[in-house]
């Protein structure tokens, strides 16, 4: 009888630890997706307190919506894109920082000056991205004054009277936008796949370059497999953060809430926001954030489903 009073005592005292963390997270978390679910059925304006049930008419109304459309697209792009260039860089800096150099009689090692490189690959995660905003748009100045046309011009690549209009540019805002969100989430995914290396043994890397494997073949033998938790991890973050896009876009961009030129970087957060806060359509917009949330748990399911692996020990 004492056992099972024991246990009685310890499960009420963690279910009393776990109620308020709970009740929080479902205040707060949870039950603004539910207001969001439902108000996407009407047509609420966000700031009157009275609105009529419409059913699906916003959802076939984004159907019809060439903006958000093109928004949709958008993000599909930035979500095969921004994964694959961030893993893919922060995969080899992080391998050449750590296995990459010469081996001696500490056996393998990164290169030289690895801590300090680490360091400077890590500290555009330390800036906002507002700072960022404010930072890549002096590099994309439609003038001299900007830094890449200015080196352009300096080159004698770029006419000094036509320089580009890098954020102007129909063609080439949405991978001026990708380069920032790369530039800023390399770093942080090398020190992360960083530390999943220095878990593994220097033995598996020194036995592999006595049986006469090169450093690719050490990678993609090796190291890869090892890390692939890591790598699945991150993809599912980098493609949530794909889905997002709204403070670069929203700051970087012309138009009321970026999107610009001509919607040519719009992505569905932009769209969301000016329906919300410009137009007063706040019913369409929480549908828009449903149809967000819908494909950002559709696509984190494919990516998990699709990387998954048989784990391998060491």
């Amino acid at each position: 009888m004492s056992q099972v009073a024991q246990s009685k005592g310890r499960a009420g005292f963690i279910a009393g630890f776990l109620f308020a963390p709970l009740a929080l997270y479902l205040t707060f978390v949870i039950w603004p997706y539910v207001q969001t679910f439902g108000y996407s059925f009407t047509d609420w304006s966000g700031q009157s307190p009275v609105f009529d049930f419409v059913g699906l008419d916003n959802y076939s109304a984004l159907l019809k919506d060439e903006v958000f459309r093109a928004a949709l697209w958008h993000n599909l792009l930035l979500l095969v894109f921004v994964p694959v260039t961030t893993i893919l860089l922060a995969l080899f800096f992080a391998f050449m920082l750590n296995a990459g150099g010469r081996g001696g009689a500490g056996g393998v090692q990164g290169v030289r000056g690895s801590g300090l490189y680490k360091i400077v690959y890590f500290f555009p995660q330390v800036l906002s991205l507002a700072i960022l905003a404010v930072l890549f748009g002096a590099v994309y100045r439609s003038d001299q004054g900007g830094l890449l046309n200015g080196l352009l011009v300096r080159t004698g690549l770029v006419d000094p009277q036509r320089p580009v209009e890098w954020l102007n540019e129909p063609d080439l805002v949405l991978w001026c936008l990708l380069l920032v969100v790369v530039w800023h989430g390399v770093g942080f995914y090398l020190v992360l796949f960083s530390a999943a290396m220095q878990s593994i043994p220097k033995d598996i890397y020194e036995a592999a370059l006595l049986d006469g494997a090169g450093r690719g073949q050490t990678f993609f033998k090796v190291t890869l497999p090892l890390l692939w938790d890591s790598v699945q991890t991150s993809a599912v973050y980098l493609g949530i953060a794909a889905m997002d896009m709204f403070v670069l876009v929203s700051t970087m961009t012309s138009g009321s809430f970026g999107g610009g030129p001509d919607h040519h970087s719009e992505v569905m957060a932009t769209v969301l926001m000016r329906n919300f806060l410009y137009f007063g359509r706040s019913g369409y917009a929480c549908a828009m954030g449903v149809v967000m949330l819908v494909l950002t748990l559709i696509l984190s399911i494919i990516t998990l489903r699709a990387t998954r692996r048989e784990r391998i020990e060491f």
